[in-house]
C-alpha cells in the first residue's frame, strides 16, 4: 500500500513532527499547567477514555472485521498531533491549552497508548491484534526527539520556534503527502470500500469532536476552552496511526489494517477545516460582543 521509500520517507518525516512538537513547549509551561490542571485532565481523559470508547462503540455498531476494527481502535487510541495546534490557532481556540494537551498526551503516550490499546482490542482476533509493546518502543523512540525539541526551545527560543513553525506544517505535508501519493494508487479500493468502513473512519473525527466538546462544558470549562478541547480530542495523530501499522504488519494484512488510518487522516482535514470555520466565526462573534459591551460601559460612565 506504501512503498519502502515511503515509509522511509514517513518515519524520518514523524520525527521531524516530533522534534518540532517539542519545540512547541518550554518546561515552565508545565509548572503552569500544574498551577491550572483542569484543561489537560480533561484532555487525557477525553483523549485516553472517551474517544476509545467512541472507536470501539462505532467498531461494534459498524460490525466491521478485525482488520479494520483494530486499524479504527488503534486511531482512537492515539493522542493528538500538531495538526490539532495548527487548527486551533485558525478557529482563535486558546492555542497555549491547545499545545499543553498535545504535549503532554504525546509524553504519557509511552504508556496509555499500549495500556488503552491493549484494553479495548482485548475482543480483537489474535492474529490482528497489535502487540502493545511494539506501539510502546515506536512512542518510546519519538518520545527523544520530542525531548531534544525542548530542550532546543529552552537553548534558544529563536531556533526553537523555527522548529516548532517547521514541525507543525510538516503534520499537514504529511496528510497531503498520503493524498498525492496513495489516494491515486488505490482509488479502485476506494471506490469498492463499503460504507460502514466510511462512517468509522469519519465519525471517528466527528464523534471526537462531540465528546470532547460536550465533557469540557459538563466540567465547566467555557467555551472557547471547550472548543479547543473539542478540536484537540477530534484529531488525532494520523501519521502516528500509519507509522505504527507499517511497522506491526506485512503484505494483505498490512493494507487491510492501514485503510482506516489512511481514510482517518484524509477525512479529518475536511471535518477540521469546516469545524474551524465554524468556530472562528463563533469566537468573532464573542469578541465582538465582549468589545461592544465594553464600549457600552465606558458611554455609560
Amino acid at each position: 500500500m506504501l512503498s519502502d521509500f515511503e515509509t522511509q520517507l514517513l518515519s524520518v518525516m514523524m520525527m521531524v513532527i516530533m522534534l518540532g512538537m517539542g519545540a512547541s513547549l518550554t518546561f515552565k509551561d508545565f509548572a503552569i499547567s500544574l498551577r491550572k490542571p483542569t484543561g489537560v485532565a480533561i484532555g487525557l481523559v477525553t483523549t485516553y477514555l472517551l474517544t476509545p470508547i467512541v472507536g470501539v462503540t462505532l467498531a461494534t455498531m459498524l460490525q466491521l472485521p478485525p482488520a479494520y476494527a483494530i486499524g479504527l481502535i488503534l486511531m482512537a487510541c492515539l493522542p493528538g498531533g500538531t495538526t490539532s495546534n495548527i487548527f486551533n490557532y485558525f478557529s482563535k481556540g486558546v492555542l497555549s491549552l491547545s499545545l499543553l494537551m498535545t504535549i503532554v498526551s504525546t509524553l504519557f503516550a509511552v504508556v496509555l497508548v499500549p495500556v488503552t490499546l491493549g484494553f479495548f482490542s482485548q475482543g480483537i482476533e489474535g492474529e490482528w491484534r497489535i502487540p502493545p509493546e511494539n506501539v510502546a518502543r515506536v512512542l518510546f523512540v519519538l518520545l527523544v526527539p520530542t525531548l531534544i525539541g525542548m530542550l532546543l526551545r529552552k537553548l534558544n527560543a529563536n531556533v526553537g520556534a523555527v522548529i516548532e513553525m517547521i514541525g507543525g506544517l510538516l503534520g499537514v505535508v504529511v496528510i497531503l503527502f498520503l493524498i498525492v501519493s496513495w489516494v491515486p494508487r488505490n482509488y479502485q479500493l476506494l471506490l469498492t470500500t463499503s460504507w460502514q468502513i466510511y462512517f468509522g473512519a469519519i465519525g471517528l473525527g466527528v464523534f471526537g469532536f462531540a465528546v470532547g466538546y460536550g465533557f469540557a462544558r459538563l466540567m465547566r470549562q467555557d467555551k472557547r476552552r471547550a472548543r479547543t478541547i473539542a478540536l484537540e480530542t477530534g484529531i488525532q495523530n494520523g501519521p502516528l496511526g500509519v507509522l505504527i501499522v507499517l511497522l506491526t504488519f506485512t503484505g494483505v494484512q498490512q493494507q487491510e489494517v492501514l485503510l482506516i488510518p489512511v481514510l482517518y487522516s484524509l477525512f479529518i482535514v475536511l471535518t477540521s477545516s469546516a469545524l474551524t470555520v465554524w468556530f472562528r466565526k463563533i469566537s468573532a462573534a464573542e469578541d465582538l460582543a465582549r468589545d461592544n459591551a465594553k464600549i457600552g460601559a465606558l458611554t455609560r460612565t
